[in-house]
């Protein structure tokens, strides 16, 4: 699971120690990344029983709702 904190994100973005093809290089691994996290949660929420998302506070509908969400959107 790819969980970044606020520390994390400001450590990518003020890298001035590499070059600039290195800093590029890092935020388009993290950018993936996160993407593909997405994907996955999204994924396995779409697969969740209504047991399940009691659990977890969501209503079918809301489940279903972000599902549907493109990986690219938050």
């Amino acid at each position: 699971m790819l969980t970044l904190t606020q520390t994390d994100r400001m450590a990518l973005t003020q890298v001035p120690a590499l070059p600039v093809l290195a800093v590029i290089a890092v935020r388009f691994a993290y950018l993936i990344a996160l993407w593909s996290f997405r994907h996955r949660t999204r994924k396995t929420l779409a697969t969740l029983p209504a047991h399940a998302l009691d659990d977890i506070g969501m209503s079918p509908r809301q489940a279903t709702l972000e599902s549907r969400k493109w990986f690219w959107r938050p």
